[in-house]
């Protein structure tokens, strides 16, 4: 298996292996403090565990760190979906990472995540309240809020003019919500005929300046796992998960009355989408039962990467 670990000091001193998880494999990086907290951090799209590597630097003395690649991406599994997309569904794979702690002797643990990653924190605390002692989610809003169109959990009314505006801004800056949920194979066709290009023209927007923020090494890891067939239909499955699935999860989830049950700390940056077109601590105080606080980051949408040190810091403080 080729990795970025052959960089010098890229990822010193962290450990890295596949587990044996339901019905694919896992790989992960882990290390850090062993006899400290153990914190897990969840990656986004279209990217990989590699996005953590300056943050975990900075916590490694405090924290014991996991680092997965969630299924799909990286050197996870990344089988063909199924038709209700049930294995890329945000349970599915927070069922991976409850396994993945289990194997490291770790019932409970510290959660962060960003993208993608955060949307699987969401579920996983949802689902497996007992494991997550605290959450910190990097800019999202809940994925039915965003999807729906609720904007700022009802608190204050907009005019129908704004609610058009917030529509079509949404629409044209996330397009590829709604790009990658169509039939197979159209999108996977289409971002394979230059998924090097693809890859780059994500990473470099979103609120980011270019992509300054990469690193070298993990932008090599981004290319080498991405622009691959099997990747890039993964990718496409976890977004029709979202906008199916997962839906019916959070719908069911929120009928019943099951909110996230730990203190959760929201960031998002402020070049970004989620802070202009919603109000992410009203969403996220509508489905937490605990304290919720948080804070916008003078960043696009890559937080982790384009403020390493500033989300360290945030996340320590938050978890103290």
């Amino acid at each position: 298996m080729a990795t970025a670990s052959g960089t010098p000091g890229w990822f010193e001193g962290f450990e890295q292996a596949r587990f044996g998880l339901g019905d694919g494999q896992i790989f992960a990086r882990f290390g850090g403090a062993r006899d400290k907290p153990a914190l897990l951090l969840l990656h986004g799209f279209p990217q990989t565990h590699a996005m953590w590597h300056r943050v975990a630097l900075a916590l490694k003395d405090e924290f014991f760190l996991v680092m997965p690649d969630l299924r799909g991406y990286g050197d996870s599994s990344k089988a063909p979906g199924r038709d209700d997309h049930a294995n890329y569904s945000k349970r599915a794979m927070a069922e991976d990472m409850c396994g993945l702690m289990t194997a490291l002797g770790k019932p409970q643990f510290f959660l962060a995540g960003h993208d993608r990653g955060a949307r699987v924190a969401h579920r996983l605390a949802v689902d497996h309240p007992q494991r997550v002692r605290k959450l910190v989610l990097i800019d999202i809003a809940p994925t039915l809020d965003m999807y729906d169109g609720n904007w700022n959990a009802g608190q204050s009314a907009i005019s129908p003019e704004e609610d058009k505006r917030r529509h079509f801004t949404f629409a044209r800056v996330y397009y590829h919500w709604f790009h990658l949920i169509q039939p197979s194979p159209l999108p996977e066709k289409m971002i394979g005929a230059d998924a090097r290009f693809y890859l780059r023209s994500k990473l470099g927007g979103w609120g980011a300046s270019g992509m300054a923020h990469v690193e070298k090494a993990a932008l090599a890891e981004y290319e080498r796992c991405f622009c691959r067939a099997e990747s890039i239909h993964a990718a496409c499955e976890d977004y029709r998960a979202s906008a199916s699935i997962d839906l019916e999860h959070d719908r069911e989830s929120r009928a019943l009355g099951k909110r996230i049950c730990c203190d959760t700390f929201v960031m998002w940056g402020e070049r970004g989408l989620i802070g202009k077109l919603f109000d992410p601590l009203a969403l996220w105080q509508a489905q937490c039962a605990c304290q919720v606080s948080g804070r916008s980051m003078p960043a696009g949408h890559f937080i982790p990467e384009e403020l390493p040190m500033e989300t360290a810091q945030a996340s320590r403080a938050f978890f103290g």
